[in-house]
């Protein structure tokens, strides 16, 4: 399933999203070559998030391959500041423009449930909370970790406990045959969670390199809890099916066409 759009309008003009969505193409831009060698791998070698590296679990000077011919050598120091650097960067085409995609299906909501500031806040604070999960899972790994999938959890995580009943609207593929179909939030995101859960117990015994399924199960969490200390309510009464329960929803409920 791949979400192309929802049922639920933004009033704010979302400019952090918009923000961080160019900041993202930026670095993929002028940082990382388009994702051509070899600057793609110089900056997930040298902004990445490597585990081992911050905390000082992994030897210097242990190399981990990226391609056959490039690899990232643990250095001396811990840079704590790549905690922040990888959640810019992208291993690939697919990676940055579906992560670039579900920020904004869900990005402009949330923002417009909290506002600017703090939504800037929020967001990266649910991505160093999706780093800290997957180093906690992965304290002696030497692979570089990098992505916006952590950070964009927590937005998806705010998005179902703000909207759960808002109707988000679904690619379906059936080998050749492709159709749409219309879900509650709660039950689009709530899978996605679910499978994000069932990656990351299969990734336990896995060695090497893969997706970072506890950093977007970390992300989904502390989106989903800190909401409560982020939204204001003022701004979050304004739209159409917010909250658990219909009787919460404003009188916009019925300026919506299903």
């Amino acid at each position: 399933m791949f979400p192309i759009r929802d049922d639920n309008p933004h009033f704010l003009k979302p400019v952090v999203t918009f923000a961080i969505i160019g900041l993202n193409v930026a670095a993929w831009v002028l940082v990382q070559g388009l994702g051509a060698n070899p600057a793609l791998a110089a900056s997930v070698c040298e902004l990445g998030l490597i585990p081992g590296e911050v905390l000082g679990t992994v030897e210097p000077g242990t190399s981990f391959p990226l391609t056959p011919t490039l690899s990232c050598t643990i250095g001396e120091s811990r840079p704590w500041h790549t905690a922040l650097t990888s959640m810019f960067l992208h291993g690939g085409w697919l990676h940055i423009i579906s992560n670039m995609w579900f920020l904004w299906i869900f990005g402009n909501n949330v923002e417009d449930s909290m506002g600017h500031v703090r939504f800037a806040v929020f967001y990266l604070l649910c991505g160093l909370a999706a780093s800290a999960l997957q180093v906690g899972f992965n304290p002696d790994s030497a692979v570089p970790m990098v992505g916006a999938s952590g950070a964009i959890g927590g937005v998806m995580g705010a998005y179902v406990v703000l909207y759960p009943r808002v109707n988000v609207h679904m690619l379906l593929f059936f080998g050749f045959f492709i159709t749409t179909v219309a879900v509650p939030a709660y039950f689009m995101l709530g899978y996605w969670f679910v499978l994000q859960i069932l990656g990351g117990v299969g990734s336990l015994s896995a060695e090497g390199g893969g997706v970072a399924f506890w950093a977007h199960v970390g992300g989904f969490a502390a989106g989903a809890l800190s909401i409560f200390a982020f939204r204001d309510r003022t701004l979050l009464a304004r739209h159409p099916y917010h909250g658990w329960r219909p009787g919460g929803s404003s009188r916009a409920w019925h300026r919506i066409s299903r």
